[in-house]
């Protein structure tokens, strides 16, 4: 004799599987939505985020006052984005002989071959290494110096530099 499924058990499995996708496809849109906004500590997890096998680097560009910033995938423009910070931002390299010394504002020709003001330009390579800065903001320093840590927070520019020279010595030792 033959068995087979009932008409219950057939509407069972079918609603658990409506169930299931229902949830799924629910996840999937809040996930979508919830698209990481940038900020400094986590700028550079963002702009890796535009980042796959094909790309070489990635920079986030903002002309004139800070107000709009372009992300830039391999010089082109992918997305534009609000800026989250304004034209008081300061950008350093550091050196152990000579501490903390500010970068010289990048240069950048649009596509008509006409040089724009550069508000702001943090480039990021393909394995997610990042120009060697210290980026200073509202009080705040951010260090983009270390390769595979994640950006630290100082409370201050001097602090920062504190940390870093604390660190040659015992690097010296």
């Amino acid at each position: 004799m033959k068995r087979a499924f009932s008409l219950l058990e057939l509407m069972v499995v079918i609603v658990i599987i409506g169930l299931i996708y229902t949830l799924a496809v629910a996840k999937l849109q809040r996930v979508h939505e919830e698209k990481m906004s940038p900020d400094f500590l986590n700028l550079k997890e963002y702009l890796g985020s535009f980042l796959n096998t094909e790309n070489k680097s990635v920079r986030l560009l903002c002309l004139d006052d800070c107000q709009e910033c372009s992300v830039m995938v391999d010089g082109e423009e992918l997305e534009r984005i609000e800026s989250f910070f304004d034209d008081s931002v300061t950008l350093y390299s550091y050196n152990t002989l000579y501490g903390a010394q500010k970068v010289p504002d990048a240069v950048y020709f649009n596509k008509e071959g006409i040089q724009e003001d550069v508000c702001f330009s943090l480039l990021l390579y393909k394995r997610g290494i990042s120009e060697q800065v210290f980026i200073v903001y509202n009080d705040k320093a951010y260090d983009y110096t270390t390769y595979f840590d994640k950006v630290k927070e100082y409370n201050s520019l001097e602090e920062l530099v504190e940390a870093k020279e604390q660190l040659a010595r015992e690097v010296m030792q």
